[in-house]
């Protein structure tokens, strides 16, 4: 997962610089929907096979864990540099979803299809804005003077685009193949010890679905690309509860049933940390990001006391 991580980071940051991208596009898109992929198929196939308590307790409990223990260690490990226009244009996004989500909820405390497509709805807003953001930045010169081509001319190679595009996919593979191992063993010793669906899927498999996010975070974070880091979060918050819930609950209606108040809330407060974290200098400090793990680390404890 580590070399995966390593691979992804590499090829995504390159393919901003060739095309004139922000990182933090390229974060909140093709890296956030690539390190999502654990959660969309286990959730997915968690609600076609009846165990849909999962399918919510891992979208939940992987948020959770992206603000609080993804940020919390990518931080720890060198200080988030966050852009004013992810703190005042992006992490709403994250914040709105989390929100539009307890409200879709509040009423019969399931995900119907409605719901769903409300969701889906939302994700399409959201792909709008970030694709409308990075056609700006493209048409937009840099402020040091470098055209478009003088970005790609002076971008470090990695074979070309095909080459970048090959670095991405080796990573997103590695990713994918080292959290599924991890959550089939996982969810398999959990079962064999009596735990509910929903625990499982608050921590065990958030946990392992959000390993990508986290191996892939710290890894950007330590390279000083803080900006492809704070973007995968962002963007796998949005991706995992906008796309990865509408579309799981628009092939099957998601029951809610392990799934407390105190979770929603937590998700909730978790991002709303994080946020009010960025608008400190802009940037996330270590004492912030450990903080935000031992915050994660009393949820965690509370939970499991509760079992």
């Amino acid at each position: 997962m580590l070399v995966g991580a390593d691979r992804l980071t590499e090829g995504a940051s390159s393919l901003a610089r060739r095309f004139g991208v922000p990182e933090i596009v390229i974060g909140l898109t093709i890296v956030a929907c690539g390190t999502s992929a654990p959660e969309f198929f286990v959730s997915l196939m968690s609600a076609l096979n009846g165990t849909p308590d999962m399918a919510v307790g891992n979208v939940v409990g992987s948020n959770i864990m992206n603000t609080m223990v993804i940020v919390g260690c990518a931080a720890m490990v060198a200080p988030m540099v966050i852009s004013p226009s992810t703190v005042k244009k992006d992490i709403p996004f994250s914040v709105g979803a989390s929100l539009l989500l307890i409200l879709l909820t509040m009423a019969d405390s399931d995900v119907s299809r409605i719901d769903g497509i409300i969701l889906l709805l939302g994700f399409a807003g959201f792909m709008a804005y970030t694709l409308w953001q990075a056609r700006k930045s493209f048409l937009t010169p840099s402020p040091f003077g470098e055209g478009r081509g003088e970005a790609v001319k002076n971008s470090p190679s990695l074979g070309g685009g095909w080459g970048e595009a090959l670095w991405i996919l080796l990573g997103l593979a590695g990713l994918v193949f080292g959290s599924n191992l991890f959550v089939d063993s996982a969810s398999s010793v959990a079962t064999s010890l009596g735990v509910s669906e929903g625990v499982i899927g608050l921590t065990i498999v958030a946990g392992g679905t959000s390993l990508p996010e986290l191996a892939t975070s710290v890894v950007a974070a330590r390279k000083g690309q803080s900006a492809i880091a704070i973007g995968n979060v962002i963007g796998s918050n949005v991706f995992n509860i906008l796309l990865i819930l509408g579309a799981t609950a628009t092939i099957s209606p998601l029951q809610m049933e392990g799934i407390t108040v105190i979770d929603m809330g937590v998700m909730m407060v978790s991002i709303v940390l994080v946020w009010l974290f960025s608008f400190t200098r802009y940037t996330v400090e270590r004492w912030e990001g450990a903080v935000l793990v031992l915050g994660y680390a009393g949820y965690l404890t509370w939970l499991l006391c509760n079992v």
